[in-house]
């Protein structure tokens, strides 16, 4: 995380996150580099249905997708985005090798990811099947996407 907090830091930008299956390891990611609280002043972890829906999530698009969907990743990302007053939103969602009684729906080890960009105001969804035997290890799958995609999106386009 350490180049994507160089380049937030050297653009001036700020980023937010709302986690799920992730447990806040983005967050956590981006706060162990120094210099992290230039760039990140709130996340959230949502674990559950009524979190996320407390944190702006449209309760029917959760009805309709289910929890584990790219609608609910965008969601989440554009609404931590907002509530954090962040240029950049990351939303994550999924399903980690675990029956969840309250969201039936979904396939085991996917998870859906996006970032939102404000001034863009574009969507980068992303989905990923995590296959590590334990959640920490496929946290870190979804944490690792996530740095590689944020490199993408903030790195500046040099025009030659």
């Amino acid at each position: 995380m350490q180049k994507v907090v160089d380049l937030l830091i050297k653009q001036g930008k700020k980023i937010a996150t709302m986690e799920s299956c992730t447990g806040g390891g983005v967050a956590n990611a981006i706060t162990n580099i120094p210099g992290a609280s230039e760039v990140l002043e709130f996340s959230a972890v949502t674990y559950s249905n009524d979190a996320k829906i407390m944190m702006g999530i449209d309760k029917d698009i959760i009805d309709k997708y289910s929890v584990y969907s790219k609608e609910t990743a965008q969601s989440m990302a554009k609404a931590i985005c907002i509530k954090a007053n962040s240029d950049y939103g990351v939303g994550i969602t999924g399903k980690l090798s675990r029956v969840d009684k309250n969201n039936p729906y979904g396939i085991d080890n996917q998870v859906f990811g996006c970032i939102y960009d404000k001034e863009k105001d574009m969507y980068y969804p992303f989905d990923l099947y995590v296959d590590k035997d334990n959640r920490e290890d496929n946290k870190k799958l979804v944490i690792d996407k996530v740095k590689e995609e944020l490199i993408k999106i903030i790195t500046p386009i040099v025009k030659k």
